[in-house]
């Protein structure tokens, strides 16, 4: 327990304890909390052996080492050997007293023998072990066995201990990294003592080299643990991450970004949305590189998501029953009052499956789902997701769809371990107390769904892991490439770009981003977690065994009926010159209403047709007149001239 007012650093630990981040005293020292149980209780052993066998019986003084120390200065005419005990040590730290002066002996005896009357002593040796000097700017053993050897004072070998008993007898003019060949000589000294005195074996003085340089203290997570120092308050703070994964992960981050020109960043997020606890945190590519921007934490910073939101557009349509994973949704070109996207490619598709539309990513097929549930909808589900997303204007409009608002990546990683665990969503937090139950965002049914078809979206290459359900997304002009994606434990979201907002030529989500994401998840576990078992209401059907309604998305348009105008060719355009593919043209129309009857040359060739594209197959190179008469008898036509 901690006795007198002795300040120490903030710790900030993993969820095993190991230490992520240490903070320096307010006067700038490394002095770090430790007691005796924290110690190898062989290094106790050899120290108490060493600068105070009589510790445990004496009084504060020790009347026999008083006497030797002083009858061998006179004889010598100067110190040979110190009197102090380990409390009369204790006594000058804490006064910050020399040793040379009479005047400051009397007054380390005074405060010794109150200290006894008042503290144990384990408390007094807690207090040697806090304060003791180590040189420069470190004090107490635990800094110093960190800063030294980079580990705990729970298992020293006894050359290392030697060295650590040695130091505060002298701790500037022994430095291992500045004095090498004095502190040489000090540790052969303290371990020849105590090989003569029996506390050490002969065998354990064999070593001669010594481990001179001092190391940095750990300081994984700067970001994270930055936030922490600052909200949580207190002198040790636990959090969820994991040191080993997230060392692996910040190597993965600076490595990634190397290639990629000197202001390019990232940043990784890891999460178990079965716990809802953060594994690891990355919040730049180099913390202390400016170019990159690397104090700025790319976690929290809000930017365009891109595609990544159309998971869960789709599954909220899954969830109101307009849409089915087989359903058919038209590809075509739409427009939404003055808002018409495109998609990224500037191709139409026509009619395809939903499943197909969310793994290629397409534009239209998933603003017309959102035109049906309304932005405004989409919004609230994202609160409830735990999100917080930044708007443009002060209503949502549809090109929310493609990114037309501000999410940061844990906001994205949030929203993702939501959709991956729909019966037990929480809170993502690095801190207990803080994950919280959130209400369910999807069905299990949806949310299976979504996982089925983003398992599906094709892989970059070299990358495995096909239990991984992934959704990748390129911000306007290319800012931003992200890639998410979660299997049965773990939820796994990337950012590649730069801090300020300028573009990266060339950069997508899926090229960028991706693999970055896969070696990730190969860093967390290398076995995937597989997504979960289809529940009882998934359908698991083809479409043409849906019911009628869920064969084919209907729009708002065509839901008002408005498509109950004419019909229209939407490709290709009358005159134009168009290239067989595989011997055949594609035709497409829009407005209309379902079933079509298609001619070509006056023949017709389909008949009954739910389709709004047709693979037309003409006789030969030359002109070919197209003619569509949909279920009302209305009819659109085009010439084009097949090539």
């Amino acid at each position: 327990m901690p006795v007198l007012a002795i300040e120490t650093g903030v710790e900030v630990l993993d969820r095993r304890g190991s230490l992520l981040r240490a903070f320096q005293t307010s006067d700038d020292r490394w002095r770090l909390s430790i007691s005796v149980a924290e110690v190898d209780p062989e290094f106790l052993r050899l120290l108490i052996r060493y600068e105070d066998k009589r510790f445990y019986s004496h009084a504060g003084v020790d009347p026999v080492a008083m006497m030797r120390a002083t009858a061998q200065a006179a004889w010598n005419g100067r110190v040979i050997s110190g009197g102090s005990t380990l409390t009369m040590q204790v006594a000058r730290l804490l006064e910050e007293s020399g040793t040379g002066s009479w005047p400051g002996k009397l007054r380390q005896i005074r405060l010794a023998l109150a200290l006894e009357q008042r503290l144990s002593k384990e408390q007094i040796l807690s207090l040697y072990l806090v304060r003791a000097p180590y040189g420069g700017n470190l004090e107490g053993l635990r800094a110093a066995s960190l800063a030294y050897y980079r580990k705990e004072p729970r298992r020293l070998t006894p050359t290392q201990m030697a060295m650590l008993i040695a130091l505060p007898q002298s701790p500037e003019s022994r430095r291992p990294d500045r004095f090498p060949k004095h502190a040489l000589l000090a540790r052969n000294r303290v371990l020849e003592r105590l090989v003569g005195d029996g506390a050490l074996k002969p065998e354990d003085n064999t070593a001669q080299t010594l481990r001179a340089k001092r190391h940095d203290f750990a300081a994984l997570a700067p970001h994270l643990t930055d936030r922490a120092r600052s909200t949580e308050g207190g002198q040790v703070i636990r959090t969820t991450l994991d040191a080993g994964i997230q060392q692996k992960l910040e190597r993965l981050a600076a490595t990634a970004v190397g290639a990629g020109g000197q202001y390019l960043s990232t940043a990784i997020m890891v999460a178990d949305h079965q716990t809802g606890e953060i594994i690891a945190s990355v919040g730049s590519a180099s913390y202390a590189n400016d170019r990159r921007g690397g104090f700025i934490d790319m976690t929290q910073a809000r930017r365009s998501p891109g595609s990544t939101l159309k998971p869960l557009i789709y599954g909220m349509g899954f969830d109101q029953g307009l849409i089915h994973p087989e359903s058919l949704i038209s590809d075509r070109p739409m427009q939404f009052g003055a808002y018409a996207p495109q998609n990224f490619d500037g191709l139409f598709r026509g009619d395809i499956r939903v499943r197909e539309a969310l793994q290629a990513s397409l534009n239209l097929p998933v603003v017309s789902v959102l035109d049906r549930l309304g932005p405004a909808n989409l919004i609230a589900k994202l609160h409830q997701a735990g999100t917080s997303p930044q708007l443009a204007g002060d209503q949502a409009g549809l090109a929310i769809a493609l990114g037309g608002l501000g999410l940061s990546l844990t906001e994205l990683v949030q929203l993702y371990a939501a959709i991956a665990q729909p019966d037990g969503a929480k809170t993502l937090a690095a801190i207990q107390k803080d994950i919280t139950p959130l209400p369910s965002v999807l069905s299990k049914r949806a949310s299976w769904y979504i996982g089925d078809i983003l398992k599906g979206v094709p892989r970059p290459a070299m990358a495995g892991r096909k239990d991984v359900a992934f959704k990748t997304g390129t911000s306007y002009g290319h800012r931003d490439a992200w890639a998410i994606g979660y299997n049965g434990r773990h939820v796994i979201g990337v950012w590649m770009g730069r801090v300020d907002g300028t573009p990266v030529p060339g950069a997508f989500g899926r090229e960028l981003a991706a693999p970055l994401m896969f070696q990730a998840f190969d860093k967390v576990k290398p076995q995937s977690d597989p997504l979960p078992a289809p529940p009882r209401d998934a359908l698991l059907l083809g479409n043409a065994e849906l019911p009628r309604p869920l064969q084919r998305f209907t729009s708002r348009s065509e839901q008002k009926g408005v498509a109950q105008d004419h019909p229209k060719v939407a490709f290709p355009p009358d005159g134009a010159r168009v290239a067989r593919r595989d011997g055949a043209v594609t035709v497409q129309i829009r407005d209309g209403v379902a079933p079509f009857t298609w001619l070509q040359n006056g023949a017709p060739v389909l008949t009954n047709s739910w389709e709004r594209q047709a693979q037309l197959v003409p006789s030969g190179r030359g002109y070919l007149q197209v003619r569509v008469i949909d279920a009302r008898g209305r009819a659109a036509g085009t010439t084009i001239f097949a090539e």
